[in-house]
């Protein structure tokens, strides 16, 4: 799964990266260290042919949908599955995204307590998630527009520490997991798990367990001095 994430970034960067603007109201979610779910987070779509990054709220709300505490439950969507379930399948028909992130962090079961970990593209700043979006009504106030992050089955790397890990999408595939009319056969391509070379994994102290720690602390490494 993927539950927790950062964004360590600036406009210019971002933008040259994803070919997206964020707007000036936006720019504050350009440096997280601790994105967790429920929170807003900057996600990439197309919209009449053209990129644009937009803050979304993570856990996905249906539009059917009655109330929004099935949110909280659905920040992951399993690939295999995301497709036909009633849940995603509308979002993975006409509503897919891309989550930027600079690393994300799973934790080793193994071992007691659970050790944390951060993961990290290899040589590269910036990656992106596969993810699915959705706009939910409530019967009293404004819009909402809410995403989820697939997954799939873990790489050996991954593998080593959790059994799932969230889909990354190559730059050269952004434009066809973005395009409305990409036949489905084609999507369920790119769901794969990440090359063995792709990804770093550097243990890290605990401070990245609390929802409220949100600042560089979450990333340092486990014996920084």
């Amino acid at each position: 799964m993927c539950g927790r994430f950062n964004l360590r970034t600036n406009p210019d960067e971002f933008a040259e990266f994803f070919a997206a603007h964020v707007a000036d109201n936006d720019r504050q979610l350009l440096l997280r260290y601790n994105i967790a779910p429920t929170q807003p987070l900057l996600a990439v779509r197309e919209t009449n042919g053209q990129r644009e990054a937009v803050s979304l709220l993570w856990g996905l709300i249906p539009s059917w949908s009655k109330d929004a505490k099935i949110a909280s439950r659905l920040i992951n969507a399993r690939s295999e599955t995301a497709g036909t379930k009633p849940s995603f399948r509308a979002a993975f028909k006409r509503r897919r995204c891309l989550i930027p992130a600079s690393g994300f962090y799973e934790w080793d079961g193994h071992v007691h307590p659970k050790q944390p970990y951060h993961i990290t593209p290899h040589n590269v700043a910036l990656m992106a998630f596969a993810g699915l979006w959705e706009h939910w009504q409530p019967s009293s106030g404004e819009e909402l527009e809410t995403c989820t992050i697939l997954t799939t089955q873990a790489n050996r790397t991954i593998g080593t520490i959790h059994d799932r890990m969230p889909v990354i999408l190559g730059p050269d595939e952004y434009e066809d997991w973005l395009r409305e009319d990409t036949p489905p056969e084609h999507l369920q391509k790119l769901l794969r798990p990440a090359t063995e070379d792709l990804l770093d994994l550097t243990p890290i102290s605990t401070a990245v367990n609390n929802v409220r720690h949100t600042g560089p602390d979450c990333i340092a490494p486990l014996h920084a001095s």
